[in-house]
Parts: C-alpha cells; structure tokens; sequence
C-alpha cells in the first residue's frame, strides 16, 4: 500500500499543511506545526480503530503496512508519535520499537504497541523493547486521546532541547567561519571519527558522540580574540595560556546539556598527550579518553593535510609519518596511530589538487568496506553488515 498522509479521515481529507493540533501546547497556545503521528498497521481494520480513537483531533496521521514502510516515512517527515500494531506482518514489530528506541536519531519518539488481547508476554516483549505504552484493544478513546496528547507534550519539550542543541552548532559554526581556511574541517573530522568508531566497534552513541564532537571541539575559540587565533608568527606565553584556554571554556559552554555529556571529553580533552604533557589537565596513557584520541588523531591529520596561509598541505603518505613520529615521541596512542594509519591507506600518486584531506575520505570509507571483509585483523565481531545500518540511521550516511 505505500504510506500515505490522512487528516481526520471523519471529517473528510484536508490540506495537510491547513491541519493543527488542538492540545499539543498549553491551552491559548497554537502549535508552531501539526503533530505527525505514524500508524503501523496489521490490517486496515486496525487502522480504523486507531483512525476512530484520535477522531476530533487534527493530527496528521500517516500509515503504513510494514516496518520497512515505516522506516521510509520517518525519513521523509518529522514524526512525533509512532503507533505499532503487535500483529504486523513479518513479525517485525517488537524488533522495529526495538530498533527505534536503540538508535539516537529516533530514541526519543514516543512508541505505542498496540495488541489485541491480554497476553502478558507480548506486553513484557514490547515494554522491555522500549515501547512507552502497551494498550489493548478496544481502545477507550478518551483515555487513548489524554495519553497521546501527555506524550506529545513530552516530545515537544524534548524538541525544544533540541532547539538548544542547534544553537550550541550554529556557534561552534560560527568558529569555523571567521577562517575560510578551515573549509570543510568540523565536517571532516565528523566523518573520519564515525569511521574510527565504526572500525573500532564502537556502539552507535559512541558513533554520534564522534561526529557531534566533531562539530563541537573546538568551540571554545568564539572566546580567543582573532590577534591571537590569527597571528602569524609565534604566540608569546601569555598568547598560548589564552589559546588553550579554548578547551577548557568549551567544555562549560556545551557542559549544561545532558544530550552533550558524551561528547564533554572530546571538547575537553582532545589536546592531551599520551605522555601527559598536554593540556587542559594533562592526562596522560588510557586515562585520555578514547573518544578524545580518537578525534584528536583525525584534527590532526586534517591540519597536515590542509593548505594554510602559512604552510603547504602535506601528503596523505607525509601526514600520516608525521603522526606515527609524534607516536614514537611518546604524544600519540601508538596503538591508535596504527589503527588509523591501518584506515587511511596512503595515496601512492597525489591528486593533482591540493586538498587532499578531501580524497582521504572517499579512501576511508573504501577501507572500512575493506576491514569489513577481513574481520580477523582487527578480531571484531562487530564489523557486520548490523553495525553499518546502525551508523546510517545515528547519522544518514
């Protein structure tokens, strides 16, 4: 059948973008937008029930007859609730709310299961899958209505953290942009440390952690004053304790929201060495945390291999050495540095532009497929066909 989009199927077919949701904000409240509710249903008489239950609510409601339909639709719209009939097809219910409450990207939707009968071990099944609610048919439509509308509360103010969220990477942004030279940099580190994760067997929020951090490394800079974050020559000491300062000061500018705390130690600790002579704290071996040498290693190799006012982008081949003596002076996890060296095969003749760093990826994610294949020289399991779908849905790759 496909998904299609329904308003108040009662009262006849509506221009969506005319619909609104009485109740989804405070009474004198309008909604900024309609809430979109996704209904997977075992039959179309099930999907009536559901239809008949919300009737004299202005919800958008969109259906769909599989998971995999399911799937589709919350790519192509912003679903707020998403209702599942225990009886889908393809025994692909529990697994799909599994699924959705696994991933960061949809964690937060509310999850109705719907069954038809009082069966204890579908509902443990479907409460232990992360479902929010597990109600039985018949509905009672007055009650069903007040628990929808609790739950689309609860969405909204976790969109509005969201809200917060977006801010904190329009600024970090706004770091990048006053150096053109930067380009693509945050963009880049977000991909190659995904990879790393990926590579590593990292489970997904540590994935979403690395590309977030990616964006967000380096945001303490909106304090260093562009007489010292542009100047040319030497910084003097007091010019350098102002510089460092960054990682400190971007760890308290993102440390007020809970959905950063994964990302807090890349911002704060990407500038340690191993041998404990770097800063802020100067930690030093395992004690750096992993996610933060893993970032480290690829701000790093993008910094050789971009071109700069005041130096030429080196190769992929001359980065990378440059990386593994920094290891043998005791500044990198050697053992990182090998992985990553393993993960980023050298170029054997250079491009004939001078971005390099830009080729480097298309290699990077070529040589994740490859180490896909050969799962014995890295021993982890968790380089399967799973753990790629898994990075997808943390971030649309």
């Amino acid at each position: 059948m496909g998904t299609a989009v329904i308003t108040k199927p009662a009262q006849g077919r509506r221009a969506v973008g005319q619909t609104f949701l009485h109740g989804y904000l405070p009474a004198g409240k309008m909604a900024s937008r309609a809430a979109t509710l996704l209904i997977v249903n075992a039959s179309e008489r099930s999907a009536r029930t559901v239809r008949g239950a919300l009737a004299g609510l202005d919800h958008r409601l969109i259906e769909a007859n599989t998971p995999s339909e399911a799937m589709t639709a919350i790519a192509q719209h912003q679903i707020d609730l998403v209702l599942i009939d225990v009886a889908t097809p393809l025994s692909g219910s529990i697994e799909f709310c599994r699924l959705l409450k696994k991933s960061p990207a949809t964690q937060f939707i509310p999850v109705y299961m719907l069954g038809n009968c009082d069966d204890l071990e579908e509902e443990v099944q479907s409460l232990e899958a992360g479902a929010d609610e597990f109600l039985i048919r018949p509905l009672r439509p007055r009650a069903f209505k007040a628990r929808v509308q609790a739950s689309l509360r609860h969405k909204a103010m976790i969109d509005s953290l969201d809200d917060s969220e977006a801010v904190l990477f329009s600024l970090a942004q706004s770091v990048e942009d006053r150096d053109p030279e930067l380009g693509q940099h945050c963009h880049r580190l977000a991909l190659m440390g995904a990879a790393m994760g990926l590579t590593l067997g990292l489970p997904g929020s540590d994935i979403l952690a690395l590309q977030r951090g990616g964006y967000l490394h380096d945001i303490g800079k909106v304090a260093v004053p562009d007489t010292v974050l542009f100047k040319p020559g030497p910084l003097t000491p007091e010019e350098w304790e102002t510089m460092k300062a960054h990682a400190d000061r971007g760890a308290k500018i993102c440390g007020g929201m809970r959905s950063l705390a994964s990302v807090l130690p890349i911002i704060r600790h990407h500038h340690e060495k191993w041998d404990g002579s770097g800063y802020p704290d100067g930690l030093r071996g395992n004690d750096i945390p992993l996610l933060a040498r893993i970032l480290q290693l690829a701000d790093i190799y993008d910094a050789l291999t971009t071109e700069r006012p005041y130096k030429h982008a080196l190769t992929p081949e001359h980065a990378l050495l440059t990386i593994r003596e920094e290891a043998q002076r005791g500044w990198r996890d050697p053992k990182l540095v090998e992985m990553f060296g393993d993960i980023l095969p050298t170029f054997r003749t250079a491009p004939a532009a001078t971005d390099h760093s830009h080729f480097s990826l298309h290699a990077l994610a070529a040589s994740v497929e490859r180490f896909r294949s050969e799962p014995n020289r890295l021993q982890r399991k968790s380089m399967q066909t799973g753990v790629s779908q898994e990075l997808r849905l943390v971030s649309g790759f």
